[in-house]
Formats: C-alpha cells, structure tokens, sequence
C-alpha cells in the first residue's frame, strides 16, 4: 500500500550544531536504507525549509509508522499522512 507522507523537521533549540550534524548523517544513512528497501519509493525536498513529501510504500498503516519512526529525525518530525488509492487513468498508461 502507498501512502503520501509529508514531514516538516524542528529542531530543538537545546540540540547542538554536533548532535544535529551527526543525527542529519544517520538519517542520510536510514533513508538510504529505506530507498534501497523499496519503503520509501520518491522523495521530494521543499527548498529553502526542512520539509519533505514522500511516497512510501508499506504493508498498512501500522508498519508506516514503524518506518517512520526507525528514522533517527522522528521525535522532531510532524507528519501528516495520506494513504493513497489505485485510480483507474493508471490503466490507461
């Protein structure tokens, strides 16, 4: 099942600039793992903010969240979350 995520990142101001740094690596580092894996099927940046739009693709809304929160950035994430339906135009391709 695809699901349509938007995540918007605060930072806390008691994080430092080292912890934010390293916690921003091991995030790269999870978000490859979950691209690799085929959970996260596209991503997109908003520029000029820390905001993303992703299509992941999971067993059902339980294991979503799973995968979200394995993300090293998740107690700062703010999530809305869309689950998406097949529409019958993608027949048509």
């Amino acid at each position: 099942m695809e699901f349509l995520v938007r995540s918007e990142l605060h930072v806390p101001a008691s994080v430092s600039p080292e912890q934010l740094q390293e916690t921003i690596a091991q995030e790269r580092e999870r978000g490859l793992e979950l691209r690799a894996s085929g959970a996260i099927v596209r991503i997109w940046r908003a520029p000029g903010r820390r905001d993303s739009v992703a299509i992941y693709e999971a067993r059902d809304a339980t294991h979503l969240h799973e995968l979200l929160a394995s993300l090293p950035v998740w107690p700062w994430l703010s999530c809305t979350v869309e689950p998406l339906a097949h529409h019958y135009l993608e027949d048509e391709r």
